[in-house]
Parts: structure tokens; C-alpha cells; sequence
């Protein structure tokens, strides 16, 4: 009988270290200055988290060529617990670098950006499947 409880615990333990950060996976940006959005697809990179541009869109819904896909978005992001995440965000509309702060609730993830002591949110990105 122990032994079997100890089997149950291990493999429950072993199934929750395998499951994936709810942060990972595709996700759709806001859109930006110029009303295009993209697909930014979250991984762990190491002990953080990263993104990088997948595809590009312009206002009307269209796939846009864009220099940005490929590039790297988010990186460094850790969990901070609460659906709070941190690290670096790079604003392809603004070309500028922020330190970031991502707020997970489900399927959104509401995305600011805090450079020389100002906090701008760009809005919320949803989750692609």
C-alpha cells in the first residue's frame, strides 16, 4: 500500500514539473501605433521565458512583410507569481527597449513596458491556439 501511494505521488509530482507555464505558447499582440498586430510565440528559454515574432499583420487582418519577424520580443520573463511575469519587451513601433511587466488572466495577458521611470501599456494580447 505504501508503495503504491509513493508511485501516485511521484507520477503526480512528475506530471505537474512537465506541464507548461501558463505564459507559453501563441499569442496575438494589440495593436500598435500604427494599427498592425502580430503573433509573438512565448518559450522558455533556459530558466526565463521568450517571444519572438512569428507573423505580421496590418490593420485590415492582412500578413504584412515585416524586417520584425524573427526577431525576439520579450525576453529574460520571469514569473513573479499572480500571473505576474517580468523581464524585457522590445516595441518594434517605437524601436525601443522596456523593461516589461505581463499581467496573465486566462487567455489574455494585458502587456506594459516601463522606460526611464514611465509605465506604458500597450494594451491586451489573447492567446492564439
Amino acid at each position: 500500500m505504501k508503495t503504491t501511494l509513493f508511485a501516485l505521488a511521484a507520477v503526480i509530482g512528475f506530471a505537474g514539473m512537465a506541464a507548461a507555464d501558463p505564459i507559453e505558447g501563441r499569442w496575438r499582440t494589440a495593436p500598435d501605433d500604427n494599427g498592425n498586430t502580430g503573433i509573438i510565440n512565448v518559450v522558455q528559454c533556459g530558466s526565463n521565458f521568450c517571444g519572438t515574432l512569428t507573423e505580421a499583420f496590418d490593420g485590415s487582418g492582412a500578413t504584412m512583410a515585416s524586417e520584425n519577424v524573427g526577431r525576439q520580443i520579450i525576453w529574460d520573463t520571469a514569473p513573479r507569481g499572480g500571473g505576474e511575469y517580468r523581464g524585457r519587451l522590445y516595441s518594434p513601433d517605437r524601436d525601443s527597449t522596456y523593461n516589461s511587466r505581463l499581467y496573465l488572466n486566462g487567455d489574455t495577458m494585458s502587456v506594459c513596458g516601463r522606460l526611464l521611470g514611465i509605465e506604458r501599456c500597450s494594451g491586451d494580447w489573447t492567446r492564439v491556439n
